[in-house]
């Protein structure tokens, strides 16, 4: 006959059951106590750690900040970098903001007597600056002092070709950004004018021949007056299309892609905003312009690289949507829980223009960047806590399904276009 298994503490007979004591009582009560300070401990200890790191953090760019005037040149190009790198990465205006004019300083003295490289960096860390401070009295205080150093070296044919290049980027966007007077605008753009126009067909029809590296300054003159160009009231665009639209076609025959399809999206830009204008804007170049930005959409020519045409075809096809039927391929800008449509010509040359300093920061910008937002009408920052920032991310494997079924399918789709070869044996 089998034993009666035996049984003890809680899980047993009720015969054995000892009554719950006062002595168990405290002891419970101090466990409880004991994990409540062992909770408050490590969450004073996390706060400690992230006080400590941010003390840190801002220690560092102070020593940047100071060694942007050091004697060594690499010295200052490093401080530079570091002082980019943070403000295209984190929102740091409270601690930018009281030291903003020393930073203005330190940039003035390195366009002045830096070279080359060092005044590239100068001038985008510049625009940072502006982005970090947005629009107001701040970063036009910045603005009033840079100015004329970016128009000196942008006008100066003796200086530095890609110092002159970082001039004309960042001067566009500076003013877009900090820029008060509308006026002031106006004459930045004139700046800009002298510089593309150069490229434009001569009267007795030849076309003037200049190197790369001034070809490339003069498609982000383009670029930056397009920028400009969205801010302008109705009556200046009427001027500007006037002006312009008849030789801007003639941009598109240019040697480099880089211009050929900068000239295009500001073709496209400029159709855009003087239909807004005008509705009923009818252009007498409309068909030869079409032709042209048609044969750029379908080109096949041998000579040129396969990306460059690749990418410029991508481009003229959207081009060539605007300027007949006035479409554009709008495109959506993920960013946390939030999400952007790009669905103008507008929008994408801002998004450009500020994606090309903040890089890799751009959605986190625009998730805290109070003047961002405010500029793509996003409105106030969301505020997340962490939980439903992890709850939002999806589970390791979850990620390893989808991109083994995304493989899958890319597979056999490319299967399907893959020739079928079959080995054939020797006689």
């Amino acid at each position: 006959m089998p034993r009666a298994k035996k049984r003890s503490g809680r899980g047993g007979q009720q015969g054995n059951v000892q009554p719950f004591s006062d002595e168990d009582a405290s002891i419970e009560t101090l466990s409880h106590c004991s994990s409540l300070s062992e909770r408050t401990s490590a969450a004073e200890e996390a706060g400690e750690t992230e006080e400590m790191a941010q003390e840190d953090f801002q220690y560092k760019l102070k020593v940047y900040i100071d060694s942007t005037v050091d004697k060594s040149a690499k010295t200052r190009q490093v401080a530079l970098d570091g002082l980019k790198t943070a403000m295209a990465t984190k929102i740091l205006y409270e601690f930018i903001s009281e030291r903003r004019m020393t930073i203005t300083d330190s940039i003035e003295r390195c366009l002045k007597k830096g070279k080359g490289v060092e005044q590239c960096a100068a001038a985008s860390l510049a625009c940072l600056l502006c982005i970090q401070l947005g629009s107001g009295i701040e970063s036009e205080e910045v603005f009033k002092t840079l100015k004329p150093v970016f128009k000196t070296i942008l006008n100066d044919g003796a200086a530095n070709t890609q110092a002159r290049q970082a001039c004309a980027t960042s001067l566009g966007l500076c003013t877009l950004v900090a820029e008060d007077d509308i006026m002031d605008v106006y004459a930045t753009m004139e700046s800009f004018e002298s510089l593309f126009t150069h490229l434009y067909v001569r009267e007795d029809g030849s076309r003037p021949s200049v190197n790369p590296q001034t070809t490339q300054l003069h498609t982000n003159a383009l670029l930056s007056w397009a920028l400009l160009l969205t801010i302008c009231t109705g009556s200046h665009i009427r001027v500007i299309a006037q002006k312009h639209l008849s030789k801007l076609p003639h941009l598109l025959e240019n040697d480099d892609v880089t211009m050929r399809i900068a000239a295009g999206e500001t073709i496209a830009l400029l159709f855009e905003l003087i239909r807004d204008v005008d509705p009923e804007f009818d252009y007498d170049g409309w068909e030869p312009l079409c032709e042209k930005l048609n044969a750029l959409a379908t080109d096949c020519n041998k000579h040129r690289a396969k990306t460059d045409k690749r990418k410029q075809r991508s481009v003229f096809r959207d081009v060539l949507k605007a300027v007949e039927e006035g479409d554009f391929q709008s495109e959506t800008i993920r960013f946390g829980t939030e999400r952007m449509v790009i669905d103008s010509w507008v929008r994408k040359r801002t998004y450009d223009a500020f994606r090309e300093f903040v890089g890799s920061g751009m959605n986190y910008h625009l998730q805290a960047n109070e003047f961002i937002r405010d500029v793509f009408e996003l409105g106030p920052p969301m505020l997340i806590d962490s939980a439903a920032l992890k709850a939002m991310k999806s589970s390791r494997l979850e990620r390893h399904l989808y991109n083994a079924a995304a493989f899958k399918a890319r597979t056999k789709a490319r299967n399907k276009f893959r020739d079928k070869r079959v080995d054939v044996g020797e006689f």
